[in-house]
């Protein structure tokens, strides 16, 4: 079975709300190893240049990932990296809603992720046949969280002090871990109280997003503890960005590979549950050498 068609059995009843669902919710676990969710950039100008496509080879690009070993393929149209200006929602949408139409008639089976904190481009993005709303700005806007309310999709609930323009020009805290843990939990708390299924809902630290390199560290060691409960799902964002340049003195995102994989195996020894990252491929084999010498370590069901 490919990772990609995750289910109980993968039939064409996965196609209905009850199996799709259960589908999801092991699909967003860790599972002798982390999920990996491959990285499709639709923009022209996120933080690394080899991940940046548009329409086509966004969806040959996404196609190749699942095929690699990927459970998730995560699609955005704005870039979030630091110092970032937002653009028009009509251009973002006009960027993630053609590709996740093209993968959804591709591969129907298949988890589709959509990364964006704008309610009117996660709509049509759901519409189009994404699984997942990937929420950088951690549901700040309140019809984001009418929308993953409405829709009982999964979500992915990030961290970020401030905003992508500003979150890196003096980002303070008294205690990162507890403050990042806690805002996280109180958000997810929020949808669980009004009926979200709490197995759908995925946090992660925003490592990069309104932290300074201390606290990214501080953060990653803290692992899966950061979490509300012992199931609730953690997912890393780590790939080539400038934590990986610090430890590794690699100044070039293009150079950043190697240390990315580093910290994949940390990721790996925590059971944090998905990784998103540039380089589904190398990932897998990373995940696949590490399995003989790895005693099985699976979430119990909650």
């Amino acid at each position: 079975m490919k990772p990609a068609e995750l289910g109980h059995p993968v039939t064409s009843d996965l196609e209905t709300k009850t199996v799709r669902r259960a589908a999801l919710f092991e699909a967003l676990r860790f599972n002798g190893a982390p999920r990996i969710m491959g990285i499709i950039n639709a923009t022209d100008d996120s933080f690394y240049e080899g991940s940046r496509v548009m329409e086509t080879e966004a969806v040959q690009r996404a196609l190749a990932m699942w095929d690699a070993g990927a459970t998730w393929v995560d699609v955005g149209g704005e870039s979030t990296r630091p110092g970032a200006m937002p653009i028009p929602p009509e251009v973002e949408a006009s960027r993630v809603v053609p590709v996740i139409e093209a993968l959804r008639n591709a591969r129907p089976l298949a988890l589709i992720s959509v990364d964006t904190r704008r309610p009117e481009v996660a709509r049509l993005a759901l519409e189009a046949g994404a699984d997942m709303v990937n929420d950088v700005s951690g549901l700040r806007d309140p019809a984001m969280v009418e929308l993953v309310l409405s829709e009982g999709c999964a979500v992915c609930i990030m961290h970020m002090q401030g905003d992508p323009g500003t979150m890196q020009r003096d980002p303070t805290y008294g205690d990162c871990v507890r403050e990042v843990s806690e805002e996280l939990a109180a958000m997810r708390e929020r949808l669980i109280q009004r009926g979200h299924p709490e197995g759908l809902v995925v946090l992660d630290p925003g490592i990069g997003f309104g932290k300074t390199q201390t606290h990214n560290l501080e953060l990653l060691s803290a692992g899966k503890s950061i979490a509300p409960e012992e199931t609730t799902p953690i997912l890393w964002g780590v790939s080539r960005k400038s934590i990986v340049g610090h430890l590794t003195g690699q100044q070039e995102a293009k150079n950043r590979l190697a240390g990315t994989l580093g910290l994949a195996a940390v990721a790996h020894r925590l059971s944090v549950d998905l990784v998103r990252v540039h380089d589904v491929e190398a990932h897998a084999d990373l995940f696949k050498a590490l399995a003989p010498f790895t005693k099985s370590q699976r979430h119990p069901e909650g």
